[in-house]
């Protein structure tokens, strides 16, 4: 009789492990939020009671430097330093910590970023959405006239100066940068798990899930962005990806993407057709997102492997996935008629 009961209650202990998610993990209440900003569909998601008021911080957040940094809006440190080329103009730290970053991962990548290509981009038309295709000779003009290495930063002044004839714009950092912030606002809130998803910008906070397993995050197929080429399992980092998928126009039969060539003034042409940045930075994994993009498959890969903690996932133009070794375990793989390859 003992036995029996014994065995009685050790069943009931079982269900009702089982009828516990994660064993015995509390579950966390799920909090969403939808915002649009910086021509972006955003959602955030937090867990936990403090997720409510987390997720209104990181939209307070992500607003005001969409305001700040955007190039044609009066009153943003973007727009006043375009407007004071020439001399120094203040800004708000955010807008100084977001050109630092651009300017910095240019240099590294040999000028693969460039944050004062902003005319070049307004011509076209990737600002306004009234798409054209400029003559050589108009690009041309256009990068003689801008000087990025002339622009200056005077952090402890709040401080930036624009040589004249250079204007800026931060786009390939911005979203990057909001996330980053956006999760430290709703750290600082009492938020210890969520992810944010800022179009092609993923940024979590805490190791994991509420369920204890990793976050994971879809890689979005390139060449038919209603699937994925597979799913990331990570902890708390960016994922960030670029690609001529997210914005482009097509004319006389051809596709001209957003993501131009500084060197040239042109859309990139590289036989790519995205690259995904793992890193715990969200500003440098968006930065560098295009900077990898311009310089291709081979130099993609050598500056991840001469830089610790950067992990990426290239998809290329002729149909293969190329996944970093500090990634082989974390990805799984999912798209149809890919090869994959573990370099």
């Amino acid at each position: 009789m003992k036995r029996i009961r014994r065995s009685c209650e050790l069943l009931i202990l079982a269900l009702a492990l089982l009828l516990t998610p994660a064993g015995c993990k509390k579950t966390e209440e799920k909090h969403e939020k939808q915002l649009f900003a910086m021509d972006t569909v955003m959602l955030l998601t937090a867990y936990g009671d403090a997720g409510s008021d987390a997720l209104n911080a990181a939209a307070d957040v992500i607003n005001a430097l969409a305001a700040d940094l955007d190039p044609e809006r009066e009153g943003g440190s973007v727009y006043a330093l375009n407007a004071g080329a020439g001399g120094p103009v203040e800004a708000a730290a955010d807008c100084l910590a977001v050109l630092d970053t651009a300017l910095a991962v240019g240099r590294e990548t040999g000028g693969a970023l460039d944050p004062a290509l902003y005319p070049v981009i307004k011509a076209w038309g990737f600002t306004t959405g009234q798409y054209r295709v400029p003559a050589q000779e108009e690009l041309d003009r256009l990068l003689a006239e801008k000087n990025t290495e002339g622009i200056l930063l005077d952090a402890a002044a709040g401080t930036a100066a624009l040589p004249e004839g250079t204007a800026i714009s931060l786009g390939a950092v911005a979203k990057g940068y909001a996330a980053q912030k956006a999760v430290q606002a709703m750290a600082e809130a009492g938020a210890e798990r969520a992810i944010l998803s800022l179009g092609g910008n993923v940024q979590t906070l805490g190791d994991t899930r509420p369920d204890g397993e990793a976050w994971q995050v879809a890689v979005t197929d390139p060449l038919d962005t209603g699937s994925y080429v597979g799913i990331l399992r990570v902890g708390q980092t960016a994922v960030v990806t670029s690609g001529g998928y997210q914005r482009y126009f097509d004319q006389d039969g051809v596709r001209y993407i957003h993501i131009l060539d500084p060197a040239t003034g042109r859309p990139v042409d590289n036989g790519l057709a995205s690259v995904t940045v793992v890193t715990a930075d969200g500003a440098r994994a968006d930065a560098l997102s295009t900077a990898l993009f311009v310089l291709g498959e081979q130099g993609a890969l050598d500056y991840a492997g001469a830089h610790e903690g950067v992990e990426l996932v290239l998809v290329t133009q002729d149909g293969r996935v190329i996944v970093t070794a500090g990634l082989a375990e974390a990805f799984v793989e999912a798209g149809e008629g890919y090869t994959y390859e573990y370099p």
